[in-house]
């Protein structure tokens, strides 16, 4: 790594200095995190030997579980080796590499989910045509797209980002965040933040738009469908993607779409530990108690 800085290591301030607190975080970190591990291998589990799910949509919820442990799993267990430690040091080497891999998966998270809308438009407004449509080398390629789209977007924004000074060593937050380590530059970083912007704020609203228009269109087929029974379960097929949509677009709002780096940080502690602890944890539940396969599985 190219950096010349005389700081060499950074100080995670993590979400408190109470350490009665901390005993309680860290039983909820622990706990949630193992329940979302358990929960989302249970469905890549039963993906994989259940033969009435080799289907498009659990294709991409196998990939979708996957990303929900690797994202939770960046975060989680270097916070709960922080508490149990009591070393809040992080190198710079390890902080960069601790971002790379959360905005990987959590970039990669938008384009599948955007990927899953339009799975869920073929299959309701294109019934006949899904399956011949969505065979098994298209769902590769789709999984394939999302993982190179965000490679193309976060590569050359690292690569930037490791010619960066440093002369602060505080990052206040409880792992390492583009925004905090951009506060610590003594270099000039309004290009980079205004890149970061760009890039979050294009993939944020392309994924969102590829969203709403299936959904515009999913909504207007079943409408139009002649039984209250056959929009129910219409309905019941994409009901589930829509309430992790929400959750993820809803929490994403408040930590990464904001005007600069140099803001507080405050907020998006809470919001952050939700998203990296209880989203993973809920997810599953989402998925596996709205669909009767699932719970058949």
């Amino acid at each position: 790594m190219r950096n010349h800085s005389a700081v060499t290591t950074f100080i995670l301030l993590g979400l408190t200095n109470d350490p009665q607190l901390e005993i309680l975080i860290f039983i909820f970190q622990f706990i949630s995190y193992m329940l979302s591990v358990i929960g989302n291998l249970t469905i890549i589990s039963l993906i994989l030997v259940d033969s009435h799910l080799k289907t498009a949509m659990y294709f991409f919820l196998q990939n979708f579980s996957f990303l929900e442990i690797s994202f939770t799993t960046a975060c989680v267990p270097p916070y709960l080796y922080v508490i149990s430690s009591g070393d809040r040091t992080i190198t710079i080497k390890a902080c960069f590499s601790q971002i790379f891999f959360i905005v990987l998966f959590g970039a990669t998270e938008f384009f599948l989910l955007a990927v899953m809308s339009y799975d869920r438009y073929m299959a309701i407004c294109k019934p006949l045509y899904y399956v011949t449509i969505m065979d098994s080398r298209v769902c590769r390629n789709l999984i394939l797209s999302c993982w190179v789209s965000t490679l193309l977007i976060i590569l050359p924004l690292l690569g930037l980002s490791l010619h960066l000074e440093f002369c602060d060593s505080i990052i206040d937050h409880f792992y390492c965040d583009a925004s905090p380590l951009l506060k610590n530059s003594c270099s000039d970083t309004w290009s980079i933040e205004q890149l970061v912007i760009v890039c979050a704020v294009l993939t944020f609203i392309m994924t969102l738009v590829c969203i709403v228009l299936s959904y515009v269109y999913i909504i207007r087929t079943i409408l139009r469908l002649p039984s209250v029974q056959q929009k129910k379960k219409a309905f019941s097929t994409c009901s589930s993607h829509m309430i992790v949509v929400s959750i993820t677009y809803g929490s994403c709002i408040f930590i990464y779409v904001k005007p600069s780096a140099k803001d507080e940080v405050a907020i998006n502690k809470a919001v952050s530990l939700l998203t990296i602890s209880v989203a993973p944890l809920l997810n599953p539940f989402i998925y596996t108690l709205r669909s009767q396969q699932n719970k058949e599985a």
